[in-house]
């Protein structure tokens, strides 16, 4: 086989790859309106689940078919071979439907079968190949309707009609008139009887968990609003509106980093993130990437991103700050919101676990309903970074803890697998400079945050407040894994009764205690110190004291019981203003 032929036909065997891939991809997405008009939320969690693993998959399968062309030809690996073969599948990429997707898939193929010193945009897509605006766009994402606010009414109920599910409302017309009602009573524009106004909507719902998310904007001659008008199965053969979203800030908690991905359908990703975009201006791409479900290409975005803002920012990595956990070294950029972690070589006796083991927890998470609750993290492998952006004390901390993770390669400090998420405030750190309202409201709000990770079968273990974080958006979120449990999993218990003073007074227990037994009552003691924290927390949250609830919780989770957990506040639910 000549050399040109042998360039096409490995660009085509990638890209072949990635097409099986979006394929795939599009078919787990596409069983989510079907399970959610059956009402079976077991069914979407394990489609949403394929569809994150799909991708490894994928690529393993796409890297085999190479050592099948490659053999013992090792020269078939040289730089300049592949620099063509780069060139090549930047050319399908031109007329191809998902051209970034299909960058990202060249990547991650590359990196598979390459030394890293190779990573660089002459061999990857390190820089994008492509424009927006070079993207065609076949399939069209958004319908538009024009209405005055005389046909406001008629014109929500065509949008409503056009998504076509299978199962019939409860009683549209009266769900229209409350969502009319709330529009006109909360738009950030005045409406006038005159006001011409049109919808723009994403032609597919967004599937998550136990809603559909109707999302779009209302543009008026005085500015556009986005919307989301989450839609529910009530579980006995129909459906109902559930609120009206106008609130930018709700939004974007509804597009959260410690949400499940959304499973929606759509031909041009990019096309939707665009859309999406000019709805959510604080999201960045990597964000909307990775909410829709293409999680992959969020990293590759957010790799860009976060070489753009070195390129633009002059600040040393230097060590988080916060309690320095037992299990995980962890460090940050102050001007980049993100914080950077490796797991440590080693750990104190009693953490009784592996390296292997975290990464199981962390993959958990990955897979799992995140309830809003549980931060979402990026992984990478091989990742290098400025050495000259190292302050000297992180590199020395770094050597000390994590000596077989960090290599020196020239000018770069190469972390061999890292995990990377969301900054935020510990909760610890937040309390000790709240004020006693701001204190309420987030040790009330740990005390929800819990009870939303137990809805989903999640038991955090080590509920210490130093491993709950406080977001912008002011929500409590877990963030420290390597301890973390399904709630059908654990033993709940009641402290037995001391049979005499000694047994009471003394500073071990008394009782034999199994490695996966739990004594709720001990929470106060051990987790909530002090008497200010205390009050609050007891206020609204005493039952998490009681290991019968905990009890039956596990029995609800056991006969397939699935909680509602809402993304925006209960009291903006239309079930409040029907019987009105």
């Amino acid at each position: 086989m000549d050399k040109n032929s042998l360039v096409e036909r490995i660009a085509t065997l990638i890209m072949d790859g990635f097409d099986r891939d979006f394929r795939t991809f599009n078919s787990h997405t596409a069983k989510a309106p079907r399970l959610f008009e059956q009402g079976d939320w077991k069914g979407i969690q394990a489609a949403s689940k394929d569809r994150i693993q799909g991708y490894d998959i994928r690529i393993k399968e796409t890297c085999n078919y190479l050592k099948e062309i490659i053999g013992e030809r090792k020269e078939l690996l040289e730089e300049n071979l592949w620099r063509e073969i780069r060139a090549k599948y930047a050319e399908y990429l031109k007329s191809h439907q998902q051209p970034k997707l299909a960058e990202s898939y060249y990547n991650s193929v590359f990196c598979r079968t390459h030394h890293r010193r190779y990573y660089n945009n002459d061999n990857i897509f390190v820089r994008s190949s492509l424009l927006s605006s070079d993207i065609q766009v076949n399939s069209p994402t958004i319908n538009m309707y024009n209405c005055d606010v005389s046909g406001i009414n008629e014109t929500l109920t065509q949008i409503m009609h056009d998504f076509s599910f299978n199962v019939p409302y409860e009683d549209l017309a009266r769900d229209i008139q409350l969502v009319v009602r709330r529009y006109l009573k909360t738009s950030k524009f005045e409406v006038r009887r005159d006001t011409k106004f049109h919808f723009d909507v994403v032609n597919k719902p967004f599937f998550r968990n136990k809603a559909a998310y109707i999302i779009g904007r209302i543009v008026t001659d005085y500015g556009d609003q986005a919307f989301c008008i989450p839609v529910l199965n009530n579980e006995n053969g129909s459906l109902y509106l559930d609120t009206l979203i106008l609130d930018l800030r709700e939004l974007n908690v509804l597009f959260g980093f410690a949400r499940a991905y959304f499973m929606v359908e759509t031909e041009s990703p990019a096309d939707l993130v665009s859309f999406l975009q000019r709805l959510l201006v604080s999201k960045s791409r990597t964000e909307l990437y990775t909410h829709i479900g293409f999680q992959k290409h969020g990293k590759t975005q957010f790799y860009r991103e976060f070489l753009e803002h070195l390129d633009n920012s002059t600040d040393n990595l230097v060590q988080a700050p916060g309690i320095e956990g037992m299990v995980m070294a962890v460090f940050t950029l102050p001007s980049f919101p993100y914080v950077f972690k490796l797991i440590k070589d080693k750990f104190p006796p009693e953490k009784e676990t592996t390296e292997e083991k975290i990464k199981e927890k962390y993959m958990l998470v990955k897979l799992h309903d995140r309830v809003g609750r549980m931060a979402d993290t990026l992984e990478y492998s091989h990742v290098g970074l400025p050495r000259s952006r190292f302050s000297q004390v992180l590199l020395d901390y770094l050597h000390r803890v994590a000596p077989s993770k960090i290599e020196i390669e020239g000018d770069k400090v190469v972390i061999k697998h890292l995990y990377i998420e969301r900054r935020m405030t510990p909760l610890n750190i937040y309390l000790h400079n709240a004020t006693q309202a701001q204190t309420r409201n987030a040790i009330q709000d740990f005390g929800d945050a819990i009870k939303h990770m137990i809805a989903v079968n999640i038991f955090p273990g080590d509920m210490l407040l130093k491993n709950f974080g406080v977001s912008r958006h002011g929500r409590v979120v877990f963030y420290d894994y390597d301890e973390i449990e399904y709630m059908t999993d654990m033993n709940f218990r009641k402290i037995p009764e001391a049979t005499n003073e000694v047994d009471e007074f003394s500073d071990k227990p008394w009782y034999h205690i199994n490695p996966r037994d739990v004594f709720p009552e001990q929470f106060l003691k051990f987790v909530l110190v002090k008497p200010e924290y205390r009050e609050p927390f007891l206020e609204k949250h005493r039952e998490l004291l009681d290991y019968k609830f905990w009890q039956e919780k596990q029995n609800q989770i056991r006969h397939g019981v699935y909680q509602n957990v809402f993304p925006y506040p209960e009291k903006n639910r239309f079930i409040y203003e029907r019987n009105k």
